[in-house]
C-alpha cells in the first residue's frame, strides 16, 4: 500500500473543489489496503461563509470541537461535508501543489502474509538507503511488520502525530533476497506525488494515467499527448481534485467550448476551454468505479463533446461542490453547497456516467481501451 496520509484521499484546494486528491492510489485498492479509512472530500484554502447550515447557523470564525462539527454535518444530512483539523488541512494544502511528506516507498502484503516493499520513488530517502523493490519489511520502530495492519505500517512511515515534519525519523529492518537484515534509519522529506505516469506503446499509441488533479497536471499530461498519434487517457481510481486542472486537462483535447458548469453562490459558473486544443488525435478514456468527482467532470465533457470514447465502467457518481468555512483554530468545516454538470447538463450524482463501451465481467478494461483505439485509427 502506498505511504499516503490517514486519509487516501487528499482534500484539493481552490475557490470551489470536487472531490478529493489521491496522492498514490490507496483508495482504489489498486496498490493499497481495502480497509483503509474512508476518504474524505474537498477544501478550500479560502475562508467563506456556507450559506446551507440551516436554522441561521453559519461556522465561519467560530469555534467547533470536531464532535460539534460532525453533529452539524450529520443534521444537515450531508453526505459529502468534513471537518478537518488545522494540521490536516495544511497537510492537504501541501498535497495540492504535487507533494507529500514521507520516505518514498510503497509496501504490499501477499496471500503468504510477508509485508514487501512494491513501490520506490527515485531520489526518495528510500531510494538514498538502497530499499529495493521486492526487499522484506521486518520490522517498522521496534515492531514485526508483519504483525501489523497494513494501513498502520503506512501511518507510522508517514509519521504519528507529531513526528509529521521534514527530517523526522523512522527506523526499519530491512532484508534484500536471501541477504542480511539491515537497519535502516530514514528522514522524512516532502516528496512529488507523482499523479501521471506515461507508458509510450507501438505504433505511437501514449497511455496517460491520471491519479489525482494536482497542481500542474494538466500540462504534464499535455507534454504527454504532444505528437502522440493515439491516446489512452486513463482515470481509473481517480479521485478528483482541482477543477481547474480537470478542466486543463479537458481544453488539451478540445479546440475551445465548454467543459461544464457548477453552483457558485447562488449562481452558475461555467467552464470553458480555451481555443488551440488538439481536437484531432484518438483519444479513448478508461474510467471505473473509482472515477469520481472532477475526473468525472473531465469525463463527462469529452463523452458529450463526443471528442472521446469512454470505456470501462460506470463510474462513482460524485457530482456534488463543497464550499469550506475556516473555524477560529485553524480548522475547517466544509459542506455541500450545489452540484456541477456536464455541457449537455448531466450530474452524475449519485448514478455515475455510463461507459460508451463498458467492459464485462473480468475483461481487461485496459486491453479493450487499446481495442477500441485500435478501431478508431491512428494519426499518421
Amino acid at each position: 500500500m502506498p505511504e499516503t496520509p490517514r486519509r487516501a484521499r487528499q482534500a484539493a484546494t481552490l475557490s470551489l473543489v470536487f472531490g478529493a486528491v489521491l496522492l498514490a492510489g490507496a483508495a482504489t485498492g489498486a496498490w493499497g489496503d481495502p480497509a483503509a479509512p474512508r476518504p474524505r472530500p474537498s477544501a478550500d484554502a479560502a475562508p467563506a461563509a456556507v450559506a446551507t447550515l440551516g436554522a441561521g447557523q453559519d461556522p465561519a470564525g467560530a469555534a467547533l470541537s470536531e464532535q460539534q462539527a460532525e453533529h452539524l454535518i450529520g443534521a444537515n444530512g450531508d453526505r459529502w461535508g468534513a471537518y478537518y483539523s488545522a494540521q490536516e488541512y495544511a497537510e492537504f494544502s501541501q498535497g495540492l501543489d504535487g507533494r507529500y511528506l514521507g520516505v518514498g516507498l510503497s509496501v504490499g502484503r501477499g496471500q503468504d502474509g510477508l509485508t514487501t516493499v512494491s513501490q520506490v520513488q527515485p531520489a526518495g530517502p528510500a531510494a538514498a538507503a538502497g530499499i529495493a523493490v521486492g526487499d522484506r519489511l521486518l520490522e517498522i520502530g521496534p515492531d514485526q511488520a508483519d504483525r501489523l495492519p497494513v494501513t498502520e505500517v503506512v501511518a507510522r512511515l508517514r509519521g504519528r502525530e507529531g513526528e509529521r515534519q521534514v527530517g523526522s525519523e523512522v527506523t526499519l529492518a530491512v532484508r534484500h533476497g536471501d541477504g542480511e537484515v539491515r537497519e535502516v534509519r530514514l528522514r522524512r522529506a516532502l516528496l512529488d506525488s507523482q499523479q501521471v505516469a506515461v507508458e509510450r506503446l507501438d505504433k505511437g499509441v501514449v497511455r496517460i494515467a491520471v491519479r489525482a488533479f494536482t497542481s500542474g497536471v494538466a500540462e504534464q499530461v499535455r507534454a504527454a499527448a504532444h505528437g502522440a498519434h493515439g491516446v489512452v487517457l486513463d482515470l481509473r481510481g481517480n479521485s478528483g481534485g482541482l477543477v481547474e486542472e480537470a478542466a486543463g486537462t479537458a481544453a488539451v483535447f478540445l479546440d475551445g467550448g465548454p467543459v461544464g458548469s457548477y453552483q457558485e453562490r447562488g449562481g452558475t459558473r461555467g467552464l470553458t476551454a480555451p481555443p488551440g486544443g488538439d481536437q484531432h488525435v484518438p483519444l479513448v478514456v478508461l474510467v471505473d468505479g473509482g472515477t469520481m468527482s472532477a475526473a468525472e467532470l473531465l469525463t463527462g465533457a469529452l463523452q458529450d463533446r463526443s471528442r472521446a470514447v469512454v470505456v470501462g465502467g460506470r463510474t462513482f457518481g460524485k457530482g456534488t461542490v463543497q464550499q469550506p468555512s475556516r473555524l477560529a483554530d485553524g480548522a475547517v468545516l466544509e459542506l455541500t453547497v450545489g452540484r456541477y454538470y456536464t455541457p449537455a447538463g448531466r450530474s452524475p450524482e449519485g448514478v455515475g456516467l455510463v461507459p460508451d463501451v463498458p467492459a464485462a465481467g473480468a475483461e481487461d478494461a485496459g486491453a479493450l481501451a487499446l481495442r477500441v483505439l485500435a478501431g478508431l485509427g491512428t494519426r499518421t
